[in-house]
Parts: structure tokens; sequence; C-alpha cells
């Protein structure tokens, strides 16, 4: 069906037009999903292949690109997980480079009332056994933060004002950042987490870079995300909820729920960033701590106006004023923990941590 036919036919009728032409925009953002998580996909299976031990065949490379992008092209919020999705990571003997899966995925029912479903292969990331070294670099702050408020409505203005829900509404399977700099976070976690601790991911996905050991070593691994699908995928979790911080900062859980919360690559899409370290600092414990860690790599149109506007240093300072102003935490710390290795240049990797005071 033409929509653009449709929208001239039912000129008459007003509220049908517009239906129409919400219809004709989603199409529209649809094709546009295709074409970048085709992208994504082809630029993540090449970057693995290109790296690994073991290659896939081209064959298999490009059947895995067609079946992710064949989900774009059915109705996401129809999509299900089938009941054979990974379950808890069981790993025996070294920790091996990669966890290599094929998520089925069902989203439709035939006419036999069967689910129709296609296989997704994704590959995760462990960040170990790679040949990667990992060194932590102190940075000083520097930007004295005036006591009152200085940002404006208009610093957290973004290019795409759309609803987040649909933007993310079709599962990525895919990485944002390279393996080094997954390495070097999940490394840090190991490091920097204690063991039987209670963790909240924000701002999750299919993957939240802990250490494979850690469901069996933390007492509880939470996350909120934006996407059912893809929370649903990652294997490290104990719980998760789906929710749209930017519709609604609050977290849902009990003060002093937690004793780590962790944040990746994501609070430059926050427009509410102040309200949800709040958050943050009320669920919790005493003596809690959040590690935002971030690199240079986002999705351009959803990232607020001010974030595009810095370098990467002034970003770490600008993370450093959000907690300022949400108040409770104790003076941050920031790490340069970008991954190093000879002959190779990595995204980068920094890290801001705050204790509650």
């Amino acid at each position: 069906i033409n929509p653009y036919l449709s929208v001239m036919k039912s000129s008459n009728n007003t509220a049908a037009a517009k239906g129409n032409v919400r219809q004709r925009n989603r199409n529209m953002f649809l094709w546009m999903e295709l074409l970048f998580v085709l992208i994504c996909s082809l630029s993540n299976r090449a970057y693995s292949i290109q790296i690994s031990n073991t290659p896939q065949s081209r064959s298999t490379f490009l059947a895995s690109s067609v079946a992710a992008c064949s989900l774009l092209v059915v109705n996401p919020e129809k999509c299900i997980a089938l009941e054979n999705a990974p379950s808890k990571t069981k790993v025996a003997g070294p920790t091996p480079r990669y966890l290599d899966y094929d998520l089925e995925m069902a989203f439709a029912t035939g006419p036999d009332h069967k689910s129709i479903s296609r296989k997704v292969f994704v590959r995760k990331f462990t960040g170990d056994s790679t040949p990667y070294r990992f060194p932590k670099k102190s940075i000083r702050f520097e930007k004295d933060w005036p006591d009152q408020f200085p940002f404006a409505e208009r610093d957290f203005f973004r290019a795409d004002q759309q609803d987040d829900i649909s933007f993310y509404a079709v599962p990525r399977f895919v990485y944002h950042i390279d393996e080094a700099a997954v390495s070097s976070l999940t490394q840090y976690y190991r490091k920097n987490i204690k063991p039987g601790s209670r963790i909240l991911d924000i701002c999750s996905s299919w993957v939240s870079h802990y250490p494979v050991e850690f469901p069996k070593t933390m007492k509880r691994i939470s996350a909120i995300g934006m996407n059912k699908l893809e929370l649903n995928a990652n294997d490290q979790l104990t719980d998760y909820e789906t929710k749209d911080l930017n519709n609604d900062p609050t977290l849902p859980y009990p003060d002093a729920s937690f004793d780590v919360v962790t944040c990746v690559v994501s609070i430059d899409y926050l427009i509410h960033p102040v309200e949800v370290l709040k958050e943050a600092n009320r669920v919790l414990k005493p003596g809690g701590k959040v590690i935002i860690s971030q690199s240079n790599r986002c999705f351009p149109s959803k990232a607020i106006k001010m974030w595009l506007k810095l370098d990467e240093r002034e970003r770490l300072e600008l993370i450093n004023g959000y907690f300022k102003y949400a108040g409770g935490y104790k003076p941050r710390t920031a790490f340069d923990i970008t991954a190093a290795g000879p002959g190779f240049t990595f995204n980068p990797m920094y890290i801001v941590e705050a204790i509650k005071a």
C-alpha cells in the first residue's frame, strides 16, 4: 500500500489522514532503522571476523546480518524472545575470548498458529584472553562549578526529539564500542566491584560488560533499559525493568537497595542526568558508588546539544558537574582506562566514580 496515496484518498477525513501520516512516518523510520542496523551488523561482524582466531565464513557473516535486519520489517511490539534464549553463561576452564550464540527471535505467528522465527548470530566479548594491556591513569578535575545550576533547557536539546521508545523499539545486538574498550571496562569492574555486591545497571542492553563470573559472585544484578528483547538476552541479569528515564527519571527500587550503580556510555543521552543521579544516590547503600563509563562514541542525533560541543576531557568535567548538582556524593575520581597494545588504536574509555556520602 502506498502510504502517500492512502493519505490523499483520506483527505476528506482529517482523523484518518493523520493516522496514515503517522503510519507513513513509522514506515519511513523502520526503513531508516533497517539501514542503520545493517551497517552496524556488517561492521560489527567484520570486526569480529578480523580479530577472531576462528574466522566465520562469509556466508555465515552475511546470513547473520540479514537475520538481524529481518527483525525490522515487523512490528517490534509483537516480537518475543523464545524460551531457548541464552541462559546464564557457564564457562569451564579458562574464560574464552568470545561467547557465540544463535539467538532465536519469534516475531509473528503463521497460518498454522506456529511462531515464525529468525536466528540472529551474536558474539559477546568476555574481556578475557585478549592481547590488550589495561593501564589506569588518574585524571584531575579542574573546573570549579558554581553553586547555582548553570544549565538551561536548550543545553539538553537533541536533534532527534522524537520519543525514545520508538528509537529503541527494535533490538540492536551490536556493540557501540570496540572490543578493547569493552575489555578495559570489564577488567575495571572486576577490580573495583567487591564480590557479594548488589549491582544496578542503568541504560542497560543485551550486554552489561561485567566479568563472566559476576552472576555467581554477586548477590544481585538488576538493570533498567529501553528494550525488553535486549534485556531478556542479557544473561548476566537477575532481574530487569524496561523504562525510559528521559520520561521519568525515578528508579523503581526502594532506598538503599544497591552497592553499585553502573552506566555505560549512555549518560550523554539523558536529558535529566542530575535527577537520575539523585535517584542513584537514593537507591545506593551508605558508602555505595556510581561508576560512569564514557568513550567518544554516540548517536549524535540522540546526544544532548552541549555534549556534542565538548571534547573528551570537558565531558568528564561535565559529568563531575552533574554529580555536584545531584548532591550527596563525596568528591569524584576519574580515570583513563583506555586499553593499550602494540600497533593498535582503540576507542578511549574513561571512568568517573562517585561514592555516596
